[in-house]
């Protein structure tokens, strides 16, 4: 019996989550606020609430100038410390609309906790589990944020000084990381406009319960918590070399909504995929993979777009560049999967890329990548492919490995 404290996420860039929150907010239940509104001014606001008292504030000076420090070294103690307590039987946390709940999902399961008097040393989730993360968007405006090329920037919103994510980029990733979704849809959103955003949300977060409520109209969270299937990610980090289709989505077209699946057991000549890289960037609500690129043959490149943002960053080495005893050290599912495609000279290198559109024509994206895979006479010479012109090679760094949370601040990003 995992015998943790449960703890509720609640994330969304707009929609109802203070209705969520306060649905939540029943005796025995504790939620804890950060208020990143005043990150300018070098502070955060924490607030606690708990059913039948007064809120209590605490003003936090940025640590370091740096949010990700300040939210780690204030809240992953205090849910160790929560936890304890015999009147607190579940945390909710409303994140700031700033935030990603992948990111703080890894922290508790990663950063190591220190110092707590009675308590041994290690992460938060020694103490705490992820019952759930729930997502509030809003119908009105989510599909054009998540297809947008705004700069939260632009929005004024940011969450460090150095934060040039786009909206796209957070609003997609919260509702891709969701295990249960509020969708808030006033009189203003018609019957299309709801059944598309309907097929949109199906394919990104196939298994995750929706409810649509209107403006101003209660949110019984409980009941949604209860829908949560049992399979469900609660918190779970997976890796570049996860399986990209999770859940059971649809794999029909609704409403001009799609997943189009793209592999190649060949590379992509690196130009030429700069070059064809757009194509991921219109008419795409976001596309993900790994690509084999020929003049990176022992990395893996993570492509991951949401809306016009883009991110290319290492994903780390292939099984057929790594040493037997590295190898011994991989997850065993992926040495399976990868065994049933071994090739006899590239071993498991290949390209792997799902890509979610609602007004782009899937028959072009795949004429286009395919045209920027490695031709028949360029595969006849694989000792000329370190000579080309690789435009991929700035956002390739060594050291490629890193424990950081792939939001940490010290991912290798490229927005276009």
């Amino acid at each position: 019996m995992d015998d943790r404290t449960p703890m509720v996420l609640v994330s969304g860039w707009t929609g109802a989550m203070d209705a969520v929150v306060t649905s939540l907010l029943a005796p025995g239940t504790v939620a804890v606020r950060h208020d990143l509104s005043r990150v300018a001014e070098g502070v955060v606001r924490r607030t606690l609430y708990m059913l039948g008292e007064n809120p209590r504030e605490t003003i936090l000076e940025l640590a370091h100038g740096c949010v990700s420090c300040t939210l780690r070294e204030d809240l992953l103690p205090l849910l160790r410390a929560l936890s304890t307590r015999s009147s607190v039987d579940r945390i909710v946390l409303p994140m700031d609309p700033a935030l990603e709940p992948e990111a703080l999902c890894w922290a508790v399961e990663n950063v190591v906790v220190a110092g707590i008097v009675g308590q041994i040393d290690g992460p938060a989730s020694r103490d705490v589990r992820i019952e759930a993360v729930i997502d509030c968007l809003d119908a009105a405006t989510w599909l054009a944020d998540a297809t947008g090329d705004d700069a939260m920037a632009d929005r004024g919103v940011v969450a460090s000084g150095d934060d040039d994510r786009t909206v796209a980029q957070l609003v997609v990733g919260q509702v891709d990381y969701a295990d249960a979704l509020v969708v808030t849809a006033g009189p203003e959103v018609d019957a299309w406009e709801r059944a598309r955003l309907a097929a949109v949300l199906a394919r990104l977060a196939p298994n995750a319960p929706v409810v649509w409520v209107a403006q101003d109209v209660m949110v019984d969270a409980p009941a949604l918590l209860a829908s949560v299937p049992a399979d469900a990610r609660r918190g779970a980090i997976t890796d570049a070399h996860s399986p990209l289709l999770r859940g059971q989505p649809p794999l029909t077209v609704d409403c001009g909504v799609a997943l189009v699946e793209f592999t190649a057991t060949r590379p992509f000549h690196p130009e030429r995929l700069h070059e064809a890289i757009d194509v991921l960037l219109d008419g795409v609500v976001t596309a993900r993979g790994r690509a084999w690129v020929a003049t990176q043959p022992d990395e893996a490149l993570w492509i991951e777009s949401a809306g016009g943002g883009l991110r290319v960053a290492s994903a780390g080495k292939w099984l057929a560049a790594m040493t037997p005893e590295q190898q011994d050290r991989i997850d065993t599912t992926r040495r399976a999967m990868a065994a049933l495609r071994w090739d006899d000279e590239f071993g498991d290198r290949d390209t792997s890329l799902v890509i979610l559109v609602h007004e782009a024509d899937p028959t072009e994206i795949d004429r286009t990548l395919q045209w920027a895979l490695v031709s028949d006479d360029e595969m006849t010479d694989p000792s000329a492919w370190s000579g080309w012109t690789d435009p991929f090679g700035q956002w390739h760094e060594d050291p490629c490995e890193s424990s950081e949370s792939p939001y940490a601040e010290q991912s290798r990003e490229a927005t276009e």
